[in-house]
């Protein structure tokens, strides 16, 4: 039994460690190779199929008669039959169609990864392929192609488009890519009957067991609420945060002006918005802040628009690497003419760029080239390429042009003179101070865009929600107060815990209670800004790495507040976790532009899928602070030599609070897993590509699930040894998250 058992943890462990590298191998020597030489090999399927006979042998022998522990890892079983069944079985291939043409051959690769000819029992024609846009953008919302399946005189019409599958006979086609010109498709063609059929089955067994485990009114879980140590609680505290501005020399418009302006709407990162967002992402992108010295984004803009000269002059672009600063003698901020020098050569930074482009790209390069992305950017507003500004119906298709576009011929002159000679006239007003004139030719720019812009505008729903979204830094604030709060009530339960009397004090219930009422108004601040991010994109804002952090962060808030009432050391712990995953969306490279959403995102699998991994990870980071906080203790104990009696239960009563969070945990990881592999099935025919993202989040589902077997592990019945485990799981977040979009990369590095 003992000999089995270690066998088991033996090949689990290294199943894990295999997984692990070859996201690495993947990384350096490419996908093909890692999914035949790893994923794909005989060895590796070998060694699944060992662990699988292993572990239920295992089961058998232990006389395990629970229902829900059969059921949980009979899914597994069913799961893994299916990936095999789809690995040895299934058809894939590619599709090319041009319009009007008919094949009955699809190109799939052989067990040599070479490209080879497979007939089809049927033929298929494409009639129609059409790119769908947002309103008024060039942003694509959905690839769509129109074929007829001919399969001898039967005669079949299909609508193929992304989240969107055309099924026929044993055959499903997926829309996969498409020829340049627009009259040509690339589909996905698969046929797996059995292998999807028995990994679905897997998957619902799956989700049943999960819910089972967590309802079950004898199992482990539901025992933990029966616990004395739930009847003990704990605590937390406040706040602080800062500001500066000062004056500069160059010109600008009036604040009432600037705003005036930037309320017109700009097609802007393919998304009709206010000018404003432009402004704010302008002005943080050169000086690092959305506002320079007292000016609010919108003077910046139209600073650089109207007195370019002036602000040319401005120390206002953001020099960050050091080493750069010290090879030409830079200050942290500098001015556009100071990359400028016709004795050095003209623009100085070029020779650097052009090394960049040939292959040299150190630290030191790939500043300059953030330099040079910032100058470019001055530059291509000097020339009014990004001022999109102006609606026109073209070929009942509205596209926004700029000031400097050519305009398109069916335009009458009356339009073409107006766009052309506006900016103009703004100008003229703008340098001699006459800005009741200046005001009134912003008004007419806007009753044009009211008359030419149709459905491409926002609703004032829309605008007025990304007004106030601009104008608040929610991330930044709310960063700054609950990482504060968090600290300050951390130490305080530190302090509250090894305090020789543990009499709850009158001064804890009011501290507990400022707390509580801070962490609800920061949840409160965070569901506002979610909910503005909302209209504004009009999807659930869970579609890129800023706002899954938000969404994370108000997660732990959440989960923090329900369970207060039994724990108030949760205060602690949701300020701390919150207040992480908010720094790292300010710090980090996670960009908080709103953005029309990718075709293949648009699928209501998506957020069920994203908010239900997201609700796992926030549950997984708070049984972190348990764990870091019970070491903390258990140090502060150790080396203050002292015989704390109380040490014991102290740790047993965060053992059990994370246990609390673990199960639930690792149940909506797993579903959020299978959920994210069945919407990969819907999208593109394949449930698990062995993505670097979904093997990491498989790791961390296997690590994780380690602490749930604590009757074959005995050791993790022990809190510091559980609570040690629970530390080091959490890399396995951080590597799932960060590590996979900043080293790895992938299909799922977009998030």
């Amino acid at each position: 039994m003992k000999l089995i058992k270690k066998f088991i943890i033996i090949l689990y462990a290294a199943i894990i460690i295999i997984m692990g590298i070859a996201t690495f191998i993947e990384h350096s020597k490419g996908t093909m190779f890692a999914s035949t030489e790893i994923y794909g090999s005989w060895w590796f399927c070998a060694l699944w199929g060992i662990l699988t006979a292993a572990a239920v042998f295992f089961l058998i022998i232990s006389r395990i008669r629970k229902f829900g522990t059969i059921l949980l890892h009979a899914s597994f079983v069913i799961i893994l039959i299916g990936a095999l069944t789809t690995h040895i079985f299934s058809i894939k291939g590619i599709i090319h169609l041009r319009k009007g043409e008919m094949t009955s051959q699809y190109m799939a690769t052989d067990e040599k990864n070479d490209m080879k000819i497979q007939n089809l029992p049927f033929g298929i024609k494409l009639d129609k392929f059409d790119v769908l846009y947002y309103n008024g953008t060039t942003a694509a919302k959905d690839y769509i192609s129109n074929v007829t399946v001919i399969d001898g005189k039967n005669r079949v019409k299909g609508k193929i488009s992304m989240n969107n599958v055309f099924s026929y006979q044993s055959y499903r086609l997926y829309q996969n890519s498409y020829d340049d010109d627009l009259h040509g498709t690339y589909l996905t063609i698969n046929s797996d009957p059995y292998g999807i059929a028995i990994s679905y089955t897997g998957y619902a067994l799956l989700f049943i067991s999960l819910i089972w485990m967590l309802v079950n009114p004898k199992g482990t879980y539901r025992k933990l609420f029966k616990s004395p140590l739930l009847k003990k609680g704990l605590l937390s505290i406040i706040l602080l945060f800062v500001f500066t501005p000062n004056g500069i020399n160059a010109n600008s418009l009036p604040d009432v002006s600037a705003v005036k302006f930037g309320k017109l709407d700009i097609n802007y990162n393919n998304r009709i918005c206010p000018i404003q967002t432009f402004a704010i992402d302008f002005t943080k992108k050169i000086y690092g802040s959305c506002s320079y010295k007292g000016f609010i984004a919108e003077q910046v803009l139209t600073g650089f628009i109207f007195w370019s000269n002036d602000w040319n002059n401005e120390p206002i672009i953001n020099i960050k690497d050091i080493d750069l600063r010290e090879r030409f003698g830079f200050s942290q901020y500098i001015s556009l003419n100071q990359l400028f020098n016709k004795e050095r050569g003209g623009y100085i930074l070029g020779p650097l760029v052009q090394e960049y482009y040939q292959g040299n790209q150190d630290k030191m390069h790939k500043a300059v080239i953030s330099i040079d992305d910032k100058v470019q950017l001055i530059m291509s507003l000097r020339q009014g390429e990004p001022l999109k500004i102006f609606p026109y119906m073209n070929n009942n298709n509205i596209i926004w042009l700029g000031p400097k576009d050519i305009m398109p011929k069916s335009m009458n002159g009356k339009q073409s003179m107006f766009i052309k000679n506006i900016f103009t006239l703004l100008n003229q007003s703008a340098r001699t101070s006459n800005y009741k004139q200046f005001n009134d030719y912003i008004s007419k720019i806007k009753i044009y865009q009211e008359r030419n812009g149709g459905n491409s505008l926002p609703s004032i729903t829309q605008i007025m929600a990304e007004l106030t979204y601009n104008r608040i830094p929610f991330a930044t604030i709310l960063f700054i107060v609950n990482l504060t709060v968090g600290f300050l009530s951390l130490f305080y339960s530190i302090y509250q815990l090894t305090r020789k009397k543990q009499i709850r004090l009158h001064a804890d219930n009011i501290i507990s209670l400022i707390s509580l009422g801070i962490l609800i108004f920061s949840f409160l601040c965070l569901t506002y800004c979610e909910i503005l991010r909302w209209i504004i994109s009009g999807n659930i804002p869970m579609a890129n790495g800023y706002e899954t952090m938000l969404i994370m962060a108000w997660f732990v808030m959440l989960f923090s507040l329900i369970a207060y009432k039994r724990f108030h050391i949760l205060i602690t712990f949701g300020f701390l976790m919150s207040g992480f995953f908010l720094l790292v969306s300010h710090i980090g490279q996670m960009d908080p532009q709103i953005t029309p959403i990718m075709p293949v995102l648009s699928s209501p699998l998506l957020s069920i899928h994203v908010s239900i991994i997201m609700m796992s990870f926030a549950l997984l980071s708070l049984t972190f602070i348990c764990g870091l906080m019970a070491i903390i203790l258990f140090s502060i104990n150790r080396i203050s030599n002292s015989k704390y009696s109380d040490i014991e239960s102290q740790l047993s009563s965060l053992c059990l609070l994370s246990r609390l969070f673990l199960y639930p945990a690792v149940a909506t990881l797993g579903m959020g897993i299978f959920i994210g592999a069945i919407w990969a099935n819907v999208s593109w025919g394949q449930y698990w590509s062995w993505d670097p993202k979904e093997v990491w989040a498989l790791i961390t589902f296997m690590f994780y699930a380690v602490v749930l077997h604590t009757s074959s592990l005995p050791k993790l019945r022990k809190p510091l040894y559980y609570h040690a485990y629970i530390t080091i799981a959490f890399l396995m977040i951080l590597m799932t998250y960060f590590g996979v979009n900043y080293l790895l990369g992938g299909m799922h590095s977009y998030a």
